[in-house]
């Protein structure tokens, strides 16, 4: 996968240059608080476009400044979890997953988004739970769920944020296999952002990007960075 960005977050103003590509190995994004993780993410999915700069996912130009490409976010064909997850309060685990499929076009009948959704759930060894609502999910339950509401549509690029943060240790390291597992089985490239070290080497991401200030500032595989940290925080994750 490659993947390249630059981006001045704190000012709101944002350029960025990004392409990215691959055969669905997870790319890590890590960073002290404030440097531009999530920001980076949103900018991406659409939720937040930049005032300049390019993104394209593997062929597709999603932003291009300079040729007037604007993709709306459901015309984008991400998958994105973010943190806290997003699941709909009003709606059962069955509905919220289903959800995900109203933006493909043509929009499938609701019969077929349903039983989409309850076969991904039934894989995800979530079958159990078609009928609950979030408010009676755990924390790693609904993790899962999250997961399998932004793989459905099966997008171009995935992107996770702080994906494990909210779980107990127990819960954290179940899921970091769940997520292994569920990631090495897709040729979906994905964004992943983390501020655990363990996140990095369990999901076996091959590249990491630190950000700090908003801007990317060393880049490379796990065992580089560690050996050759350029910046104290860098230095602090990976040891």
């Amino acid at each position: 996968m490659h993947w390249k960005a630059r981006i001045h977050a704190r000012a709101g103003s944002f350029v960025l240059d990004a392409t990215v590509a691959g055969d669905g190995t997870p790319v890590a994004l890590i960073g002290p608080n404030g440097s531009g993780k999530t920001t980076l993410l949103r900018v991406v999915s659409g939720g937040h476009p930049p005032t300049a700069g390019r993104i394209r996912v593997g062929d597709r130009v999603l932003y291009d400044s300079d040729a007037g490409v604007r993709l709306a976010p459901e015309q984008r064909r991400i998958g994105y979890v973010p943190q806290g997850y997003g699941l709909f309060p009003h709606l059962n685990v069955l509905d919220n997953v289903a959800f995900s499929l109203t933006s493909v076009r043509p929009r499938p009948p609701l019969g077929d988004r349903l039983s989409a959704a309850a076969t991904l759930l039934h894989e995800m060894d979530c079958g159990h739970l078609l009928e609950r609502f979030p408010a009676r999910l755990s924390g790693g339950e609904k993790q899962r769920v999250a997961l399998a509401r932004a793989l459905l549509a099966e997008p171009d690029l995935l992107l996770l944020d702080e994906p494990l943060a909210a779980l107990d240790a127990a819960t954290r390291r179940d899921i970091r296999r769940f997520l292994a597992g569920r990631l090495a089985g897709r040729n979906t490239p994905s964004l992943v952002v983390t501020h655990d070290v363990r996140d990095v080497r369990a999901l076996g991401a091959p590249s990491v990007y630190a950000l700090e200030g908003g801007s990317v500032v060393q880049s490379g595989t796990p065992a580089a960075l560690a050996e050759n940290p350029g910046t104290d925080f860098v230095r602090e994750f990976f040891s």
